[in-house]
């Protein structure tokens, strides 16, 4: 089991199901910690493939993780390999608000890494480009998914109602649901709703769940419910991020805001 290295900023750590939960009093403890963490997973020997597969989520709540783990120079980066989560369809690279981009200048351009692999949000037949990923993937099994949780409890986006935890496929297109729209907009990646694309490719959550490791970074008070949700409901479609409950080796990092909804007993 993956463990964070132990410091004086916890506040709490406790287990709900296979996940570790661990939360932190600043959104830069956080940061940190996970990043320790997952740069522990990427010094374990690598994979019969001959390189680490890592796949990163793009979102202002990913930023403080991203820079304390570009951070690491010493790390075998030229020994890993990089995907992203998901990407908005019709969305160019060079956007804005492209994922590809935001990974692009936060990590995947400061580290040497073995090779990137972006999804193309304007391929012309998405589907054709979900089956593309899917290959790359299958090539490259991933050691370590750094993921996220958006405000109604999705995992990528992989939304709640539409989300199968048993699907066959590793990348599908999705339309997006109201409120992860309207989260992007809060986010700053839009100015207002009517720019947010309705659909992306993502990865479905069998292939997020076939990572070796998890590590999943929420902080912020809005993602509050989500977690209460994610930790204290039901293993269910209806808040995918759920799921994470059922993983061998994942752990949830947090800060005290998103934790503030499952009353817990902290103690400064």
């Amino acid at each position: 089991m993956m463990r964070a290295p132990s410091d004086q900023h916890i506040l709490a750590r406790f287990d709900v199901g296979h996940l570790e939960v661990r939360v932190y009093a600043s959104v830069a403890a956080m940061a940190s910690s996970a990043a320790m963490a997952a740069a522990d997973a990427m010094r374990q020997p690598l994979p019969a493939c001959g390189s680490h597969a890592i796949v990163f989520a793009s979102a202002p709540s990913q930023t403080a993780f991203l820079e304390s783990l570009a951070g690491y120079p010493s790390l075998p980066w030229s020994d890993t390999v990089a995907f992203h989560l998901d990407e908005y369809v019709g969305l160019p690279r060079t956007a804005e608000a492209s994922f590809a981009r935001f990974l692009a200048e936060r990590l995947f351009s400061r580290v040497p890494l073995a090779a990137t692999h972006y999804l193309d949000g304007t391929a012309a037949v998405p589907s054709e480009e979900c089956a593309r990923y899917t290959r790359l993937l299958r090539h490259h099994p991933l050691s370590i998914a750094c993921i996220g949780v958006g405000e109604n409890g999705h995992i990528a986006f992989n939304e709640p109602g539409d989300t199968d935890f048993e699907d066959a496929r590793s990348v599908r297109v999705v339309r997006l649901d109201e409120t992860s729209r309207r989260q992007q907009v809060r986010d700053g990646c839009f100015a207002d709703l009517a720019e947010v694309p309705r659909e992306a490719i993502t990865l479905t959550v069998p292939a997020i769940m076939a990572a070796t490791t998890i590590c999943c970074v929420v902080p912020g008070r809005q993602k509050a419910s989500a977690i209460q949700r994610m930790l204290q409901g039901p293993v269910a479609p209806s808040c995918p991020a759920s799921v994470l409950r059922r993983h061998s080796n994942a752990l949830l990092f947090l800060d005290r805001d998103a934790a503030s909804e499952l009353n817990l007993a902290i103690n400064d």
